[in-house]
């Protein structure tokens, strides 16, 4: 009578397998056994993180030793996610980008603690506008003229529909200084596009995700390429350091097959400030704070942890921590108003970009709510094929024993 039995185990391993990995092959961290002296980290995992030296188990354990506390990842899907963590009380600290930190600020009063670094050591980028070096708009600038005035026009090449340095800073920076008229409805994100093509041209890149033109090298190769006119006709949207990131020591196969023969020929609208040696720019695209909700991590436990992450900058083990599990070279002790306060100011005469924002963490929420449903409606149809196989089993099993009954009598 192994029939049944065989039967059975393969409809209960059918059913197991059709439900997702993370039920009975999970991503876990460790759990706090205090709560009371427990710091929760709302974090973006991923299965690649497991048993490699992604792991933000690490960054946990590490915190835990100087802290003096337990330390547990509470796992999120997204910046909504997180954000709700934070909002409820379910995580103390969580990483979120510029827009969403921003968002968060303005409409939940969530402050910053601390922010990653870039790749060149400061937490944030600058916002430039790179164009060729006879352009009329370099020649302007270098005579002390207005070089934005004679932006009109040209071909703008941006990141993308939303990048910080590419797209939200420059725009934002131009629409409130008079430069760019919104076109359409300010409250929809689609007007974005019509300002832009209406004011510099019809052929102006705004790539989606996965195009030639996407991020700082697309933008920046955008330029370099002008395959619809003349290289002075043309405007890269971009963060301070793409051209010698892209174009310097070992520079891309495109950056010098058109009208650009050298990193010279590239020329940053602004100039140079005299004191900081920084270009001058659009305003400053932030990195991803660690935000809090003052509501309930209160500012000992903010100056406790900021306090751990200034030991961990002062050690290259600890470096090697927040390089392999943040992708950053370091933390930068800051505040609310330092690190976004500009930055909520330059963006916020985008159209359409609060809603955007606001409909951005709404539908993830939503989407994260029906994540769950199917996760939880998985684990009640495996707890049900497992009773409904036990009490067949069982069934079986007792008509086995009476059907041998009968034959034995």
């Amino acid at each position: 009578m192994k029939g049944p039995k065989i039967c059975i185990s393969v409809v209960l391993i059918m059913l197991i397998a059709s439900i997702p990995g993370c039920i009975f092959d999970p991503l876990e961290f460790d759990k706090c056994e205090d709560e009371d002296n427990c710091l929760t980290i709302a974090f973006e995992t991923k299965e690649e993180y497991r048993n490699s030296d992604e792991n933000p188990q690490k960054l946990a354990d590490r915190l835990e030793e100087i802290m003096d506390v337990e330390v547990e990842i509470y796992t999120v899907s997204g910046p909504a996610a997180t954000i709700a963590a934070l909002e409820y009380g379910k995580a103390d600290i969580g990483f979120l980008d510029g827009g969403a930190a921003w968002l968060s600020a303005e409409t939940r009063g969530f402050e910053i603690a601390a922010a990653e670094q870039k790749g060149d050591g400061r937490p944030y980028y600058n916002a430039v506008a790179w164009v060729h070096k006879d352009s009329d708009m370099a020649i302007a600038d270098k005579a002390g003229e207005d070089p934005y005035a004679l932006m009109a026009g040209k071909i703008s090449c941006h990141t993308s529909p939303l990048g910080s340095s590419g797209m939200l800073l420059p725009m934002g920076w131009m629409i409130s200084e008079g430069y760019v008229d919104v076109v359409g409805d300010p409250n929809v994100m689609d007007s974005l596009y019509s300002t832009v093509r209406n004011h510099f041209s019809e052929d102006s890149s705004i790539p989606d995700s996965g195009t030639l033109y996407r991020g700082y090298g697309g933008s920046l190769r955008c330029l370099a390429e002008h395959s619809l006119g003349d290289a002075t006709d043309y405007i890269s949207f971009a963060k301070d350091p793409t051209v010698p990131d892209y174009c310097g020591e070992d520079p891309s196969s495109w950056c010098f097959t058109g009208d650009f023969t050298s990193t010279e020929d590239f020329y940053p609208l602004g100039g140079y400030n005299e004191t900081t040696g920084e270009i001058n720019s659009f305003g400053r695209a932030p990195s991803h704070p660690v935000m809090y909700n003052p509501e309930y991590f209160s500012q000992g436990e903010v100056d406790s942890l900021r306090a751990a992450f200034e030991v961990m900058n002062g050690n290259d083990d600890d470096l090697e921590i927040l390089d392999e599990v943040l992708g950053t070279p370091g933390i930068t002790i800051t505040n609310t108003e330092d690190h976004i306060g500009d930055y909520g100011d330059a963006i916020e005469d985008v159209p359409g970009i609060a809603a955007y924002l606001n409909d951005k963490v709404n539908k993830t929420s939503s989407d994260d709510s029906g994540s769950n449903i199917i996760v939880y409606g998985g684990v009640a149809v495996v707890a049900i094929a497992l009773v409904t196989g036990a009490i067949f089993l069982r069934n079986n099993k007792n008509q086995n024993l009476e059907t041998e009954a009968e034959e034995s009598e």
